[in-house]
């Protein structure tokens, strides 16, 4: 695995952008500046985060989310990959 997350990561195990390995290895994520705890997705390139709102639900028990758009700097918690 690359020492840089991926472009495009989602916590979601149906989306297309799910990756097991980089969520294993710990991705963090500061958005505009300040460091977030509630990303559901994040795309660097696009320059956009996924947030999720508390603790709602929709009807197929996926969490509530808003969409805002700023500077994403993704970072891998750990510093060694995983073998």
């Amino acid at each position: 695995m690359a020492d840089t997350p991926p472009d495009r990561l989602s916590n979601n195990p149906n989306s297309p952008h799910f990756d097991e390995a980089a969520l294993r290895r710990g991705v963090g994520i500061r958005f505009n500046g300040a460091e977030r705890t509630n990303v559901e997705e994040y795309c660097v390139s696009e320059g956009w985060v996924r947030l999720s709102m508390g603790k709602a639900l929709d009807r197929r028990g996926n969490p509530l989310t808003m969409k805002m758009n700023g500077t994403v700097e993704p970072y891998f918690r750990d510093d060694t990959p995983d073998a």
